[in-house]
C-alpha cells in the first residue's frame, strides 16, 4: 500500500493501541470474526443503546457512533462493550475528534459504557493532537509494511475475534 491509499480509520487506532497485528489485518479488509461472541455482543450493544440519538454518522474516512444535542451543545458519542480497552477507546474518540477539528468543528466527545452505566466526556486538548497524530504516524508505518507482525500471546488474545487467524 502507498501513503496515498493508506485508510487510517477510528477502527485501526483503536486497533493500534490494543495490537499492531490487528491494524494491519483490519486494512487489508480481513475482518474478525463476525460471529465471535464479543462482537455478536457488541453489535447488540450498540444497535439496542442510546435509541433517540442519531447512530452511525459517516464523515468522511469516519463512522461516528452517536450524536446527541443541538448546534451549540451537540456532542459526538462512541459506544463501548465495556471499558477494558478504555485508553484506546479514549483514542479513537480523540480522532473523531481531530477529524471533525479538520473540518473546523470543535465539539466534545463522550465515551459510553451502557452495560456498567458509565460515561466520560472526552476534551481534544494540544496532548490530545499529539496523542492522535502518531498514532496516525504509527498506524501508516504498520499499514505499509509488506507482511503483519508475527503473533504475540497477551491476555487480551483470550477475547480477540482475530485469535483464530493467529493461533489456529
Amino acid at each position: 500500500m502507498t501513503d496515498h491509499d493508506l485508510p487510517v480509520n477510528g477502527t485501526l487506532i483503536w486497533y493500534y493501541t490494543v495490537c499492531h497485528r490487528q491494524v494491519w489485518l483490519m486494512a487489508r479488509h480481513l475482518t474478525p470474526d463476525e460471529q465471535d461472541d464479543n462482537v455478536v455482543l457488541g453489535r447488540f450493544i450498540h444497535e439496542s443503546t442510546y435509541q433517540r440519538d442519531k447512530h452511525e454518522i459517516l464523515i468522511g474516512n469516519i463512522k461516528i457512533d452517536l450524536v446527541r444535542g443541538a448546534k451549540g451543545s451537540a456532542l459526538v458519542g462512541e459506544i463501548k462493550k465495556s471499558s477494558r480497552s478504555e485508553a484506546s477507546a479514549r483514542l479513537q474518540l480523540k480522532y473523531y475528534l481531530y477529524v471533525l477539528k479538520q473540518y473546523g468543528v470543535d465539539i466534545k466527545g463522550m465515551l459510553f459504557f451502557p452495560e456498567e452505566k458509565r460515561n466520560e466526556e472526552i476534551v481534544l486538548d494540544e496532548e490530545g493532537i499529539r496523542e492522535v497524530e502518531n498514532a496516525i504516524a504509527g498506524v501508516k508505518r504498520i499499514v505499509s509494511m509488506p507482511a503483519p507482525d508475527p503473533p504475540v500471546k497477551t491476555r487480551r488474545c483470550n477475547h480477540c475475534a482475530y485469535a483464530e487467524f493467529c493461533w489456529a
